[in-house]
């Protein structure tokens, strides 16, 4: 299993609906700082925002390389995925009902992100933006010709009121603008955002990433009379100005999306060969299996293969695969890094001891599992930005050394003197020499071995631990990791709840384990790093700092990667993070790919160029190709 590539926008939609799995995060308030250099300070009106440096398109570009702005409009794309959905309604999602994953379809954000170069992002429903000279604050200046799918124009209103609701409603948007104290609309077109610290570069640029929504249309009463309500589910068709619509639906199990025609911001330069098929539907199925019979059974076009047994042997005896019908295709996923790992909860006094934790991974075969489960696809994590330039390695040098000296004694030692390595498994002899070292290492933290049994020596009290997960895939992976465990003299239990059960219990850090857990990690990191890892977020529920962790020397390396004033000191801060955090043993780094894996009935066109940083830059920019779909077939 991996993460499969994500946006910034797609992963908050992911962290909406299933917090336990993946997800942005926030800022926390911190001192002012003088602005970053390169940081979009300033000067004037902009088409867009870099993080650093200067926006790759220029003011009045037409497209973005990636699209083809010919791309033929029309036909039916059929979506998969698993479980349900009694809710259209992302002011609450994650807190009640299951968000309907292609929601965030129906609307436009007031920025839109680049595929192609990182963390930038141009005008969408904003014609231009104006930071601050010191960050402070930033105005937007919105398109006039914006609408709704009513006819009635986006106004300022209506930003103010989506910020509102959705800050005081749902505590990822609460928690990721917690930096930003006021929206207020300053002319029928412009709204500035003030912000409760200056000198922070993201902050002007993320505050074009959340959905507006109609102020008229939930402030009005549904088709019984009844007050609409933004702090309840509801299965009503909402109303957007993006460039699809939700047409139809059948309560939990499909969701059918129509292309806007008369859409108001088709021929923009983000928009021009995007947005391609007339109609997207969304089919549901409860179970993992069953979805990939329906796959193969033609129901729907698309899957993205996280399982690696599955990539290696569900597919390649199947006739459509063998005939061309059904295309395998991997695509990289260079704008992504990751950490996924299992999660030790350090709230609990017995994973407090970092002895404890390292003993963990000792016992972890990874090389065992790698070849007997997955296939040999997979690498071992070693950076909590595994796959990207920012990943930490060998000893600290230059401006990543300078970093970790101003903070030196805030941070182990051994980061100057020990490069992070896993231990390595996968035969015998190896195996007995990292248990016995686990072994040695319970002992130095206060434990010891009775008949069999890893006790604490002050209390007597056997060692346990309970894995949580939320499917069955957590079987396959936590039973081996419970075999070696126990040979230390552990015992290990697995417990597997349902998806919203699972959210329910890592929202409120109500586990000792989660058997898996993912931080996708963009190539600007910035204030989200203090929702993932930061001291002030160990406590809050629904945070992303799953493990716990309060470190002064993390949550100081954290601010010198959100003040980073280049590139260089970016990435020299980010490895310097990355180095600490591996070096306290906060988590088992588990396995990756630096691909995405996929599977599509052969009836799909694309672009010559692919987004650098997108992976494949599916759907959006993709097409129905008659051609293809004449040789494949008509779907089912």
């Amino acid at each position: 299993m991996t993460a499969r590539p994500l946006t910034r926008r797609a992963a908050l939609a992911l962290a909406l609906a299933l917090p336990g799995l993946a997800a942005l995060a926030p800022a926390q308030a911190q001192s002012p700082a003088a602005p970053a250099a390169g940081a979009p300070t300033g000067g004037g009106w902009r088409h867009g925002l870099s993080l650093l440096g200067e926006p790759k398109y220029p003011a009045g570009f037409t497209h973005f390389d990636y699209a083809d702005p010919d791309a033929p409009k029309g036909g039916l794309l059929r979506l998969g995925s698993q479980g349900s959905f009694d809710n259209f309604n992302l002011v609450v999602a994650g807190v009640k009902g299951d968000l309907e994953g292609q929601i965030p379809l129906i609307y436009d954000t007031l920025l839109a992100q680049a595929q192609d170069e990182p963390s930038t992002y141009y005008g969408l429903l904003a014609e231009a933006v104006r930071p601050a000279d010191d960050l402070g604050s930033v105005v937007y200046r919105l398109r006039p010709e914006a609408r709704w799918h009513d006819g009635k124009p986006v106004t300022a209103d209506d930003v103010v009121f989506s910020f509102e609701v959705l800050k005081e409603n749902s505590p990822q948007y609460s928690a990721y603008y917690h930096n930003v104290t006021k929206a207020e609309a300053t002319g029928p077109h412009e709204v500035r955002f003030t912000f409760s610290e200056t000198g922070n570069r993201e902050l002007p640029q993320i505050v074009g990433q959340f959905p507006i929504l109609p102020k008229h249309w939930w402030q009005g009463k549904d088709a019984s009379g009844r007050p609409r309500n933004p702090t309840e589910t509801t299965l009503e068709i909402p109303l957007g100005s993006g460039p699809y619509r939700l047409a139809r639906f059948d309560a939990g199990r499909s969701v059918a999306y129509e292309r806007v025609p008369d859409y108001w911001g088709r021929d923009l330069p983000v928009n021009r060969g995007a947005n391609n098929f007339d109609t997207l539907r969304d089919e549901y199925f409860r179970d993992a299996t069953v979805l990939i019979e329906a796959f193969k059974a033609d129901q729907f076009d698309w899957r993205t293969e996280n399982i690696a047994r599955n990539w290696a042997t569900a597919y390649d005896g199947f006739p459509a695969v063998r005939e061309g019908r059904i295309v395998k295709e991997e695509f990289p996923q260079a704008g992504l890094g990751i950490m996924q790992a299992f999660t030790l909860n350090l709230r609990r006094k017995k994973f407090a001891d970092e002895r404890v934790r390292r003993a963990f991974n000792l016992a972890f075969d990874f090389e065992e599992m790698n070849r007997t489960l997955f296939y040999g696809l997979y690498k071992r994590v070693d950076s909590y930005f595994f796959g990207t330039e920012l990943a930490s390695s060998g000893l600290p040098e230059g401006r990543e050394r300078a970093i970790l000296e101003s903070v030196k004694d805030k941070v182990p030692a051994s980061v100057f003197t020990t490069p992070y390595r896993n231990p390595v498994n996968g035969n015998a002899e190896a195996v007995r020499a990292n248990l016995r070292e686990a072994v040695r290492l319970f002992q130095e933290a206060g434990y010891e071995i009775r008949g069999n049994q890893m006790v604490e020596k002050a209390t007597g009290q056997p060692f346990t631990v309970e894995f949580l997960g939320y499917d069955n895939s957590a079987e396959r992976i936590v039973l081996p990791y419970r075999a070696a465990l126990e040979r230390i003299g552990l015992k290990v239990s697995l417990r597997v709840v349902d998806p919203a059960q699972y959210q329910n219990l890592a929202r409120s850090f109500d586990f000792d384990a989660l058997a898996l857990s993912s931080w996708p990690e963009s190539l600007s990191p910035g204030n989200e790093q203090r929702d993932f890892w930061g001291s002030a977020a160990a406590d809050r529920p629904g945070s992303r700092n799953l493990p716990g962790i309060k470190d002064p020397g993390v949550d100081a390396l954290i601010d010198k990667v959100i003040y980073a004033g280049d590139r260089e000191e970016l990435v020299a801060a980010t490895r310097a993070l990355d180095r600490v955090l591996l070096a306290r043993n906060y988590v088992v780094p588990q396995w990756s790919s630096n691909v995405s894996r996929t599977l599509r009935w052969n009836r799909f066109g694309h672009p010559a160029v692919l987004p650098k940083y997108g992976a494949s830059g599916f759907p959006t920019t993709w097409w129905y190709d008659q051609g293809l779909a004449a040789k494949t077939g008509a779907a089912r």
